[in-house]
């Protein structure tokens, strides 16, 4: 009878310790500098010294260990650069048994390029559509047909822009359109911080007003894509693909790698019944331009930017600034956003 007893209320505790954590928002930043604190911040540093995301849990499985405020439900996520690993981290959380994430929402918060047509360094983005802009057929420019603006086009299509448009693999997502707009309403009147190093990375864009700014927070498109390209020439086609593949409703406004990776994780775990695709959300801020100020060449812009981004400091300081106020505000009503998605009219 005693050991009945023992062993029932061994496993009765075994249960319990077993019973995956409840997470509400899962913070998905892409690469870290040097330590996650005390150092020279990466994506993820003040979401891990902000947030109090102080309990590690060992993640062998992927790029680095994740890390949770239990208290408030908050876990943070360094999935690498690029988009495998970006899909490959987001899919290895999503099947982690120590953790439940169906009524889990995800925000992506990382840097980007930027079209200075649209934005300025340090503003932060909203993304609905997200572009994918490596799966595409390609003819090296120098054999390109003399009629072809580009000689990069869709798969299963016949050349560039084709109007018989093929039936979209995974070259687009539309995110949930009603939590996008909630969440930038939210934010759209948060003052973000200028600096002189900003406003000079601003001056050599005279004919771009946008550009000219002080950070803003906007709603636009992201092309994700795992070539870092940059330049006028290529500004111009990310702009044309992202309205070709989102049917002209999309504006392409950042550029990143990795989050259609991120989208079609967390769409095959919505399928499986571990997470809700319709809770994801993709901020971006604007470390550096996408296209060369003027009197510089691209090739000079690109070597230029790879050394010093001008405005990196500042995104990482909007990824945040932003990024939690819609956090905080998801954790602060959980009684209502646990099963009500912000800005849906009925339960998802």
């Amino acid at each position: 009878m005693i050991l009945s007893i023992v062993f029932l209320l061994g496993l009765s505790l075994s249960t319990i310790k077993a019973s995956p954590l409840e997470v509400k928002v899962v913070v998905v930043t892409m690469f870290e500098i040097g330590e996650d604190q005390g150092d020279a911040p990466g994506e993820f540093q003040h979401w891990r010294e902000r947030q109090g995301l102080s309990k590690r849990f060992p993640f062998p499985q992927s790029h680095h260990d994740i890390f949770m405020n239990e208290k408030t439900g908050v876990l943070g996520i360094v999935t690498g650069m690029g988009t495998s690993r970006s899909s490959s981290a987001v899919m290895a959380l999503g099947l982690d048994p120590r953790f439940d994430f169906t009524k889990a929402y995800w925000l992506v918060a990382g840097i980007s390029g930027g079209d200075p047509e649209n934005v300025s360094l340090g503003s932060a983005v909203w993304a609905e559509y997200l572009v994918d802009g490596d799966y595409a057929h390609e003819i090296d420019a120098r054999e390109i047909p003399e009629d072809w603006s580009t000689g990069y086009f869709p798969l299963f299509s016949k050349g560039p822009y084709d109007p018989n448009k093929p039936t979209p693999q995974s070259e687009v997502f539309r995110l949930n359109p009603e939590l996008a707009n909630w969440a930038y309403e939210l934010t759209k009147d948060i003052r973000l911080q200028d600096s002189a190093k900003l406003k000079a990375g601003r001056e050599g864009y005279k004919g771009y007003p946008k550009a000219l700014l002080p950070p803003f927070v906007e709603k636009g498109d992201h092309l994700a894509g795992m070539t870092f390209w940059h330049g006028k020439l290529l500004n111009d086609w990310a702009n044309k693909w992202v309205a070709y593949w989102s049917d002209g409703k999309g504006e392409f406004m950042t550029s990143a790698m990795e989050d259609t990776g991120s989208y079609q994780s967390l769409a095959y775990l919505t399928k499986a019944g571990k997470a809700d695709v319709n809770r994801f959300m993709v901020l971006r801020t604007v470390s550096n331009y996408t296209m060369p100020p003027a009197g510089v060449t691209a090739a000079e812009s690109l070597i230029q930017d790879g050394e010093d981004y001008s405005g990196m400091d500042a995104a990482l300081e909007s990824a945040y600034l932003v990024g939690s106020s819609v956090v905080n505000t998801l954790v602060d009503n959980w009684d209502i956003y646990k099963d009500k998605i912000p800005g849906s009219t009925s339960k998802k």
